[in-house]
């Protein structure tokens, strides 16, 4: 579908002027791409750079030929209106005509949905450092193949000079073969025993219900992950205190990788990883009522993220494991299939309670009966809110609770029930604008 004439100009004139932001200011800059993974990375080397260097990230899904410009600028989208976008022009203008302390690095994600995505933006933005977090099938609407993907994708290390640095994530063959194409120099990362920066020995962290910073109970509790970083010959414990799911220590060695580039001690590399987080909604660890944790995975759903979720669930020792599963959206002619998916995977598991809540995941629930699982462990719900007032009931200490759907079903309203401390639903939860909180639930 072609561009409107309004739309094509507002990205010309948002290209011309982040193009002399840049050459105002000369910031480093970080570029970071792939099918996954690219808001995890952002944010462990946004970690892992910020108690060194004045940062900035891109926010939100700024990732695009209006919302890079926007993030160099430092300033909101106008949206449809006029006056905001005024707004955008004179913060802007301010910028230009008068000093200010401009970030010494930004550290932006380079999203490519269709060929040539990436060719644009690295037209008038031009990192030093790129990184290549994943290749795969997304987006073969307009790809065809993943080898269509892996071109377009490797346009962002390609575009990097010789002194550049391009870091690579070796455990993916797609990544692994633009490497060997590349002019710039190169940073590795992953479990393969060929990575530069590699990781080994994973493992669940557990405490003590004394520790104060962790879920408060008199038992053993879950603590996020660690892992043993392997450099040079040399090996260092690596502890992500807020991390569940093994893919996401990709992200981390990425961080770790931009921190070594930046001559950032290794020790204190280290020591920010423990305070990352991943964004809202994604595989977050959560206090819950009753002495309870919550997998907070509610901002969005598939049958490969909703199986790899529960993976998880399974993997985690704690007393009962809950899993609340909401609608997966858009399946078309899979959907049935992709729901019953979920069902088997929390059988493999050996969780000991479902909810399935919405039209959808009622499938899920009745492949569960069909595999004989006791139903008085089994509950259905038409919308979230219900689904929570029950599992507030039911809770008891120690029980792990995944709470997981798409968007459109609004799971984290389960959460803002159940969770210890929701006046904190503003700084831990997703979808908690004043525009997501006045838009009211309703049936998808």
């Amino acid at each position: 579908m072609a561009k409107s004439k309004k739309l094509l100009f507002l990205e010309k004139s948002l290209r011309a002027m982040s193009s002399l932001v840049l050459k105002k200011y000369h910031p480093f800059i970080i570029g970071i791409t792939g099918s996954v993974g690219k808001t995890s990375t952002k944010e462990a080397v946004f970690i892992v750079l910020a108690s060194h260097f004045r940062v900035r990230r891109s926010e939100k899904n700024y990732n695009n030929e209006i919302g890079l410009p926007l993030t160099v600028i430092g300033a909101e989208s106008g949206g449809n209106s006029f006056w905001g976008w005024m707004a955008v022009f004179l913060k802007w203008l301010g910028i230009m005509i008068f000093p200010i302390s401009y970030p010494e690095i930004l550290i932006l994600e380079m999203g490519a949905d269709r060929p040539g995505d990436l060719k644009y933006l690295t037209g008038f933005i031009r990192p030093e450092i790129s990184i290549l977090t994943d290749i795969s099938g997304s987006h073969l609407e307009f790809f065809k193949s993943i080898d269509g993907v892996a071109k377009e994708k490797g346009i962002l290390a390609k575009s990097l000079r010789e002194k550049d640095l391009a870091i690579l994530n070796v455990d993916n063959p797609q990544i692994k073969k633009i490497g060997s194409q590349l002019k710039a120099r190169t940073l590795t990362f992953g479990f393969s025993p060929e990575a530069d920066i590699r990781a080994s020995d994973v493992a669940f962290n557990y405490v003590n219900g004394e520790d104060s910073s962790v879920l408060y109970s008199q038992s053993k509790k879950i603590k996020g992950l660690s892992f043993k970083l392997n450099f040079k010959g040399s090996t260092m414990p690596v502890r992500l205190n807020n991390i569940l799911s093994r893919h996401n220590i990709h992200a981390a060695l990425a961080g770790i990788c931009v921190g070594i580039e930046m001559k950032i001690n290794l020790v204190e590399i280290g020591a920010a990883l423990e305070n990352f987080c991943l964004p809202f909604g994604r595989m977050n660890l959560i206090k819950g009522i009753k002495n309870s944790f919550i997998i907070d995975d509610t901002y969005n759903s598939s049958p490969v993220s909703a199986r790899a979720a529960l993976d998880v669930l399974g993997e985690v020792e704690a007393g009962r494991k809950i899993a609340v599963m909401g609608d997966m959206l858009e399946l078309g002619a899979d959907s049935e299939r992709g729901h019953r998916e979920v069902a088997k995977k929390f059988a493999e598991t050996g969780g000991n309670i479902f909810f399935a809540v919405g039209e959808r995941m009622k499938a899920a629930a009745d492949e569960l009966k069909k595999r004989n699982f006791d139903p008085g462990n089994l509950y259905v719900f038409e919308d979230p809110m219900s689904a929570g007032k029950k599992l507030q009931e039911i809770i008891r200490e120690d029980d792990l609770i995944l709470i997981k759907g798409s968007q459109g079903m609004r799971m984290e309203k389960t959460v803002e029930e159940v969770m210890a401390d929701p006046q904190k639903s503003g700084e831990l939860l997703c979808r908690q604008s004043r525009k997501w909180k006045e838009k009211p639930w309703v049936n998808v």
